[in-house]
């Protein structure tokens, strides 16, 4: 499985342990129908938007989505992952996840995230 971190950002955090400022990036999330893979281009969702995402400030190790724009899909699918760029276009790919479980959309229909969490774990007690 190929959800999670990108290289690049893995090697962004790890950076912070030699005293090298972390960049903080701005985050889009684009839909998939399947595992985004290594470079998060693989199962794109026929929804070709990528929607700003912001998050509440982190608490004991995870946040919780502030905004997420509601997707209008373009076809019947099923989400069962996101990946996170730093940009609306192009840009670089962050990191993916996996949906909990996947969700069945149809065409013309509108894809809301009423809840989103974002954990690292674990975190020492």
């Amino acid at each position: 499985m190929t959800a999670g971190l990108s290289a690049a950002k893995a090697a962004s955090i790890l950076n912070t342990y030699r005293a090298t400022n972390f960049t903080s990036v701005s985050g889009f999330v684009k839909l998939h129908v399947g595992d985004p893979g290594a470079a998060g281009t693989a199962n794109p969702s026929a929804v070709t938007t990528r929607n700003a995402i912001s998050f509440n400030a982190p608490s004991a190790g995870s946040m919780t989505l502030s905004s997420l724009a509601s997707y209008t899909m373009t076809t019947s699918e099923t989400i069962t992952h996101v990946s996170i760029w730093d940009a609306s276009t192009a840009g670089n790919f962050m990191e993916s996840w996996a949906l909990s479980s996947g969700v069945a959309v149809v065409n013309g229909s509108t894809l809301t995230f009423n809840t989103f969490t974002l954990s690292y774990s674990p975190i020492a007690a």
